[in-house]
């Protein structure tokens, strides 16, 4: 099985180690709009050697296009126009936009949409990591608009690097993604932003920054280059799951104005909930 990798980053830098690793893919190729990072990805053995789009094409059985979800769009109907049989499969975050581009494209069928719910704050080949995907949940978008053979054998894929795989509708997996994903980058980067305001008066802010600190805030070194694409391609959820979060927010601070601090008691121990849907997971 040969496969390339569009876009040598974390995702698709790790998902190359681990094909490669557990054998599922005989040969790695890599397309990179920077010479640097497939250079980078042929010394870290991320991929076998890099090739032009056209030769990828060429060569390949399945392609991964690990791009920024922008590029996607206009990546992956060009891709389409030139494969014969082979599979091409996105990892992208967002999905709508990308799969009402490539709706009515005559070899859309060859195409899987496919979201691995994996990831670092860290980009780059450098970034790439092994087992990034081991127990992790890959959601699959719209199976049924996939030829038959296509979705098997990106099944085959995501089973050889220990994914669960789970189903949804494109505008389902956008709405659960504004919530468990994106809402948790764009409080991150807010944050962020709050404390370096504070930083430049309060230097001893980070002498005190322990380990929930850095928890909490560690999506915020997460590259502008993927995130702002996101957030444009899924605005219209991103801005419904901000505003029931501000409005959390404002709750909170209308209690302390208040010195409510029974009903404060009261919202905390509501949201320990949580524990319960993430013990599970």
């Amino acid at each position: 099985m040969v496969i390339s990798v569009i876009g040598i980053g974390l995702i698709g830098g790790s998902m190359a180690i681990s094909l490669k690793e557990n054998g599922f893919a005989e040969r790695i190729i890599g397309v990179d709009v920077s010479q640097e990072n497939l250079d980078k990805a042929v010394r870290r053995r991320l991929i076998d050697d890099d090739a032009s789009l056209d030769d990828a094409i060429a060569q390949s059985d399945i392609l991964i296009l690990s791009t920024p979800v922008d590029a996607m769009k206009k990546l992956l109907p060009e891709i389409l126009s030139k494969l014969d049989k082979q599979v091409v499969l996105d990892v992208g975050s967002t999905k709508q936009e990308l799969n009402a581009i490539v709706e009515h494209h005559p070899n859309r069928g060859r195409f899987v949409a496919t979201h691995p719910m994996a990831g670092t704050e860290y980009s780059g080949p450098e970034a790439a990591i092994p087992d990034l995907f081991n127990g992790k949940c890959t959601v699959i978008v719209d199976e049924h608009l996939s030829d038959a053979d296509a979705l098997e054998k990106v099944r085959d894929l995501y089973t050889s690097m220990d994914c669960s795989i789970t189903y949804m509708d494109a505008q389902s997996h956008d709405i659960h993604t504004a919530y468990v994903s994106h809402i948790s980058h764009i409080s991150s980067f807010a944050l962020a932003l709050t404390v370096l305001e504070k930083e430049s008066n309060e230097k001893r802010i980070f002498e005190l920054a322990g380990s929930g600190f850095g928890s909490t805030v560690r999506l915020a070194k997460s590259s502008p280059d993927m995130w702002v694409p996101i957030f444009r391609q899924n605005r219209d959820n991103v801005l419904d799951v901000l505003d029931e979060h501000i409005n959390q927010l404002a709750r909170f601070r209308s209690l302390l104005i208040k010195k409510d601090y029974d009903r404060f008691y009261e919202l905390i121990e509501k949201s320990n909930s949580i524990r319960k849907i993430i013990d599970k997971q």
